[in-house]
């Protein structure tokens, strides 16, 4: 019988990590993240105290940063970039979402 332990991690925007905590999960060389820092794809909390710390959803782009620069063979820049059209893609998601709800309340209010 093989037990398996995991650690669950809670990635939310209160818990926070050190840089060395992101580059260990997820594989990336310090210079890596570094770069990610650099270009605001990963921010830390307080860009003044050091050492700096990062909110643990970090951890996430971290990881789809390394996978990027793996499955695709992508060098420091095209995963800065990947990850930046990505974040776009996401706002925009979001936008899109909120005005359809708007939409569809003012479809439904007129029907009242």
């Amino acid at each position: 019988m093989t037990v398996t332990v995991s650690e669950w991690i809670w990635l939310n925007d209160h818990g926070v990590c050190s840089a060395e905590h992101l580059s260990e999960v997820s594989g990336l060389s310090n210079e890596e993240l570094g770069e990610l820092i650099d270009i605001g794809v990963i921010v830390p909390v307080d860009d003044k105290v050091r050492p700096m710390e990062f909110q643990l959803r970090y951890v996430v782009i971290a990881n789809t940063a390394r996978r990027l620069r793996d499955d695709f063979e992508l060098d420091r820049h095209g995963v800065a970039l990947a990850l930046t059209l990505m974040r776009r893609i996401d706002d925009l998601q979001e936008e899109l979402s909120a005005v359809r709800a708007r939409l569809h309340h003012v479809h439904t209010s007129r029907d009242v």
